[in-house]
């Protein structure tokens, strides 16, 4: 079946998948919008709600449908996965998305899709993976969104400390989307200036010290946003908007998704995050970050870390 590009399928209609959805509607990308859930009537809720508001928007179909109805979608978003309560231990967690995952992989692999997937759903690196596993499609076409938002983060606390515009902040974070991530400061550039040097220009004496407390609490964000009942998912669908624009426009961006890694930095066999050159055909390559001694030894800390994750989770999960 021909990929219709201007279609967007999403699978779990939950906070997540609602909001997505609606970054999605806005943006005027797709003429046609199809929304998937296990749970009866919940895709007839927010299709109709979002459906609602056709008239604000550029025209487009908006309906609820199953698996059947995703074989031409251009790009699949994954949102489906369970919350995570505070009696779960982080492991629970991740098993119970894995799980959740695997249910709804091979009900896309029967439908021999051609379109990209895009995994939103938390543990991102790991459901990466665990897609990259299950689905037979180029591994180029399925990709997470990764710590895209977290260097949107980073970003704007960046611009904001020195009153910039955070467009014009250039910077990375890699890794794990989690504690173990890794911001690079060593290549970080304000308009071409590095970051130090833009410090001391603003009159800041104090970068080391700032850039310590924004990580921390960048890291806390990744770590602690998936189980707080007070969830805000506004930035996750941003992020995986912004993903689908470059897949549609076939922009070429750079952008810091989650891939299968084949070696670079002497990581192998793991998805994780890394800036990557995202266009029509999802992942087209990865593009080399410069980074000193120290922030490579973490990057292979922060996969080593999310390796054992993914052997112990994929292992156990079923």
């Amino acid at each position: 079946m021909a990929v219709n590009k201007r279609k967007v399928a999403i699978v779990g209609c939950g906070r997540s998948g609602s909001a997505v959805s609606y970054a999605l509607m806005q943006s005027g990308l797709f003429s046609e919008m199809v929304l998937i859930d296990s749970l009866a009537g919940k895709a007839d809720r927010v299709a109709l709600d979002l459906a609602y508001g056709i008239s604000f928007v550029k025209p487009m179909s908006i309906k609820a449908g199953d698996y059947d109805d995703l074989a031409d979608a251009g790009i699949i978003v994954l949102c489906a996965g369970e919350p995570r309560l505070k009696t779960d231990t982080r492991m629970e967690f991740i098993r119970k998305n894995v799980n959740v995952l695997e249910s709804i992989l091979p009900e896309i692999a029967k439908r021999n899709t051609e379109g990209i997937l895009l995994v939103v759903t938390n543990p991102v690196d790991v459901l990466t993976y665990s897609a990259l596993k299950y689905i037979e499609i180029p591994e180029s076409r399925i990709l997470g969104i990764g710590t895209i938002l977290d260097t949107a983060r980073i970003k704007y606390l960046l611009g904001n400390k020195l009153s910039v515009d955070p467009r014009n902040v250039h910077a990375f974070v890699i890794g794990e989307h989690g504690r173990s991530e890794v911001p690079i400061w060593s290549s970080a550039r304000v308009s071409g200036v590095p970051l130090r040097d833009f410090f001391e220009t603003r009159g800041y004496q104090d970068c080391d010290s700032y850039l310590k407390q924004i990580i921390k609490e960048v890291r806390k964000d990744a770590g602690d946003l998936s189980y707080r009942r007070d969830d805000t998912f506004f930035g996750v669908a941003m992020a995986a908007r912004r993903i689908c624009e470059a897949i549609v426009r076939d922009e070429k961006a750079v952008l810091p998704v989650s891939s299968l890694m084949y070696g670079a930095f002497d990581i192998d066999g793991i998805a994780l995050s890394m800036p990557a050159v995202v266009g029509a055909n999802g992942v087209e390559c990865l593009v080399p970050v410069e980074m000193n001694e120290n922030e490579l030894d973490e990057i292979r800390k922060s996969a080593a870390t999310l390796k054992s994750i993914v052997d112990d989770a994929l292992g156990e999960a079923r």
